[in-house]
């Protein structure tokens, strides 16, 4: 009798899952096959070939895909090569209550590739993939102009705190947030627009609400404090750097694939205004798709213009830059080496840089499927994101611990080494 099992059944979406299947005949040839629906009722798919063993045996953790979605030995490849049935899609917990539930399914490779009638899976099972953790509690924000989500971990003891920010969608998204807070940070998913009674679209950068943000996370008495950190990408990234320069609450900044400058609309704190990068949108580009890109529209003026640069040698704090080499949104390596040179001319040794070859825009928890394009609501209906599937799965994985490890080290342990 064939058996598929997976272990852990239901887990958070960090953790790895070991897939087996058993009691196929020796060398048999099958398709494992996993699908989700998300919450607004879109589908993702993948499928893998996998040759079973002499004893009848696929494991995952052991066995190589000769085709499919990816070819080669990877454990969790069903869960970061699943793909939209509809173009332009992007998976996105929105709800990180509910789990996504991921059905996984064996088929025998020949009627499934001749399409009999009888192709009906010889076994099948459904795991949850959680972004919280059960103990984890969810508190909704609304204090003062603050509005957002915050998660503490359970138990008695201090934990560091951590304010997530995204980027140009605008709106709440909670599930890294979530998912930090299931590691161990107490964190606080940020909407700064295009959400509640928030403004719709941002006019400009109001510095001092995200030092609103800063100064609630430190107020609460299981945050440890002094400072607090802050993970951020894209637009969320820029305004990341600004509060690392000008908020002396932010002491360890997550940057992943921002700009060093300010884009868009101006930055306001303290009645200062720090103007926005100037660009050229005739430097817009377009894939043979009609996918947009838009990693060049800063680059000429970016050149003459180097006074728009942030000042990122006034930060207190320490960085932690992840670039994605092939990010077709931001030209983000090259960002991060002008910030890293910048800090270095000014004596500063604040900072870590992760680079990874393949990588794309959108980097996301481990085992999160690599999205390439997708549409962004209020900007463009098809921005190009980049990626290579294989290559940008590592990288998530990797950077994932990174992040972990960096936060706990400059908001717990550099800390504790001053007591």
């Amino acid at each position: 009798m064939i058996q598929l099992t997976a272990t852990p059944i239901s887990a958070l979406v960090d953790e790895p899952v070991h897939i087996q299947v058993t009691g196929l005949t020796p060398l048999q040839m099958v398709t494992l096959q996993a699908s989700l629906e998300d919450e607004i009722g879109r589908l993702y798919y993948s499928r893998a070939y996998y040759r079973a063993n002499e004893a009848g045996e696929v494991d995952l953790e052991h066995a190589a895909s000769l085709g499919g979605d990816y070819t080669g030995v990877h454990p969790m490849g069903l869960f970061w090569s699943l793909k939209p049935e509809k173009l332009l899609s992007r998976l996105m917990k929105r709800d990180v209550t509910r789990p996504f539930q991921v059905q996984l399914k064996v088929y025998d490779l020949d009627s499934l590739l001749n399409n009999k009638a009888a192709s009906a899976p010889k076994a099948s099972l459904t795991l949850e993939r959680w972004y919280v953790a059960p103990d984890v509690t969810r508190i909704q924000v609304r204090e003062g102009r603050l509005r957002g989500a915050l998660f503490l971990p359970p138990g008695e003891g201090r934990f560091p705190g951590v304010i997530d920010l995204f980027g140009g969608t605008g709106g709440l998204l909670e599930f890294r947030a979530s998912l930090l807070a299931s590691r161990g940070f107490i964190s606080l998913a940020l909407a700064y627009f295009h959400y509640d009674d928030l403004p719709s679209k941002l006019e400009e950068t109001d510095l001092e609400y995200f030092e609103e943000a800063a100064d609630f996370l430190l107020r609460h008495p299981k945050v440890l404090g002094p400072g607090v950190g802050v993970v951020s990408v894209c637009k969320g990234a820029e305004i990341g750097l600004s509060m690392a320069i000008h908020l002396k609450q932010v002491t360890a900044t997550v940057l992943i694939n921002g700009p060093n400058f300010i884009l868009g609309v101006p930055h306001v704190y303290r009645g200062q205004i720090y103007q926005p990068m100037p660009h050229s949108i005739q430097l817009l580009s377009f894939t043979r798709l009609g996918l947009v890109e838009f990693g060049g529209i800063y680059e000429e003026t970016r050149i003459v213009n180097n006074q728009y640069i942030s000042p990122i040698e006034k930060a207190q704090g320490h960085f932690l830059f992840i670039v994605g080499e092939e990010d077709k949104n931001i030209n983000s390596k090259v960002y991060a080496k002008e910030a890293t040179e910048q800090l270095k001319r000014n004596g500063k040794n604040n900072w870590t840089v992760l680079s990874y070859p393949g990588a794309g825009h959108l980097i996301e928890p481990p085992y999160s499927p690599l999205c390439c394009a997708s549409g962004t609501p209020g900007v463009c209906s098809a921005v190009h994101w980049g990626g290579e599937v294989i290559p940008h799965a590592a990288a998530q994985e990797h950077a994932w611990n990174e992040i972990q490890k960096f936060l706990r080290k400059h908001l717990i342990q550099d800390v504790t080494s001053q007591l």
